[in-house]
């Protein structure tokens, strides 16, 4: 099993920023598409943004110009820079590599697949 792990979430009042870090084995950032995903109460987990091993981005709607996702090979991490944060951003963060296509946001979102396993995450919490 790959085993990805979270880091970074807090408690951040509305407007604020928080920077997110996921850690992984090299391989899976030299080769792969990795995502940062969230799963608020209640609701489905979907993806939030992802980055492939050519640096190519895609993010949700919901979190465009205010999200921005990137990845260090070298320190074996994907990060997510989270500015402008609002109540609705509140969840637990995830990160993991989808298995298939990754054309566009939702073909990206589709996935049915990972390398690894569902962890504990990160949580994020905005609120005054």
């Amino acid at each position: 099993q790959v085993q990805f792990v979270e880091s970074g979430g807090g408690l951040v009042q509305p407007g604020g920023s928080l920077r997110l870090s996921c850690s992984a084995p090299t391989a899976i950032f030299s080769i792969y598409s990795v995502g940062w995903y969230r799963q608020a109460p209640g609701k489905e987990r979907d993806l939030v943004a992802l980055i492939t091993s050519g640096h190519t981005t895609l993010y949700a709607d919901s979190v465009k110009g205010r999200f921005t996702i990137s990845r260090d090979n070298a320190k074996k991490t994907v990060f997510l820079q989270m500015n402008i944060l609002k109540p609705e951003d509140t969840a637990v963060y995830y990160c993991n590599a989808p298995q298939g296509p990754n054309d566009d946001y939702a073909v990206a979102k589709s996935a049915r697949y990972f390398f690894g396993p569902w962890g504990q995450g990160t949580q994020v919490t905005v609120s005054s």
